[in-house]
């Protein structure tokens, strides 16, 4: 006999979290500020040629947060939707916390493959390139850490019921 056990709310704020984290970074760092762009380190986005390969390196990038956004959608809503989420209403402080958790989680990620491991693009290259690098990945810890204990604390805290 196979008992449906409810789905965990953690995966799908953490992939929430990881893609929308991913669509600020392109979004204000790539497309707002024009600091870098996805492989701007090793190609450069100063010719025509290489602002296209740059261009086309950022949409992948985006496709590929816009799928960890559906993905995180598609198990929150498995998670909203199963019988025993009913009547316990919505876990809002616990959900913000594993979105800021994946954001931070990506800041991690992305910063020490992208930015150190692979060297394709640093957060802000020239002068001090190093201290924006390092800057990213503390803002990733952070908001990875502070996620965590606002998802972990949101345990302890009363479930507010939407009024009827």
């Amino acid at each position: 006999m196979s008992v449906d056990r409810p789905p965990s709310l953690v995966p799908a704020g953490l992939l929430l979290g990881a893609g929308l984290g991913g669509f600020a970074d392109g979004i204000v760092l790539h497309q707002i500020l024009r600091w870098h762009h996805l492989i701007s380190a090793r190609e450069s986005p100063r010719t025509v040629a290489g602002l296209e390969a740059n261009t086309v390196a950022d949409g992948v990038f985006h496709a590929g947060t816009w799928l960890l956004v559906v993905a995180g959608v598609a198990m929150l809503w498995r998670w909203a939707r199963h019988p025993d989420r009913r009547p316990a209403g919505w876990p809002w402080r616990a959900l913000v916390g594993l979105v800021l958790a994946g954001w931070g989680a990506f800041n991690l990620i992305e910063g020490v493959v992208d930015h150190h491991l692979l060297e394709l693009h640093h957060v802000r290259p020239g002068p001090h390139q190093a201290a924006y690098d390092i800057g990213f990945l503390l803002l990733g810890a952070a908001l990875l850490a502070g996620g965590w204990a606002l998802h972990r604390g949101a345990g302890r805290a009363p479930v507010r019921h939407p009024r009827s």
